[in-house]
């Protein structure tokens, strides 16, 4: 397959993917996120998921009002690992620094991050607003935890990660009033 052959295949796949979730689904997000207003908003993920976190949290406060933060600080992660183990230094977290009315999004490209899905379950017990961002297989269990369970019919990594921060960051803008065409 030449250059411009895979670019023209791989665009079309991740545009395909942007429309997994609807303008419902969309409208719901962005419906979750403006109602966390006057309380916050916690975005948590692994690796490049990380990164859409730490952009979506930063964008959601400075952009549209909305306090967000993300569990990405070194310290935090080593010594809650160190402490509580991985698998459940993000649960531990929660417990931490969640508090009632809070909004949780988990955003693991899997859906079996084990971290992330004993964050997802604490927050559920906690009482909060979780919304989840997943790809890979349609059972994954992060699928199932949610209250808004946006899923990418994809297993390609970037294809999953894209589309999840385009689909968070689409939201932002929606909540900001930016317009969608310049």
């Amino acid at each position: 397959m030449s250059t411009d052959d895979f670019f023209d295949v791989y665009f079309r796949e991740l545009s395909r993917r942007l429309q997994d979730a609807g303008p419902e689904d969309l409208r719901s997000l962005c419906d979750v996120l403006t109602g966390a207003r006057g309380h916050k908003v916690i975005v948590v993920g692994n690796g490049g998921s990380s990164a859409i976190a730490s952009h979506v949290a930063v964008d959601l406060t400075k952009a549209a009002g909305v306090r967000a933060l993300t569990f990405n600080d070194a310290d935090l992660i080593t010594c809650f690992g160190n402490d509580y183990g991985y698998e459940h230094w993000v649960a531990r977290a929660v417990d931490f620094y969640a508090d009632a009315g809070d909004v949780g999004v988990f955003i693991s490209s899997s859906g079996r991050s084990p971290n992330i899905l004993n964050g997802a379950r604490r927050a559920v017990e906690r009482g909060l607003t979780v919304v989840t961002l997943s790809g890979f297989d349609s059972l994954n269990p992060l699928r199932t935890l949610g209250e808004i369970n946006l899923w990418v019919n994809s297993r390609n990594y970037n294809v999953v990660e894209t589309t999840h921060q385009s689909w968070l960051v689409s939201a932002v803008d929606r909540i900001a009033g930016v317009a969608a065409a310049s």
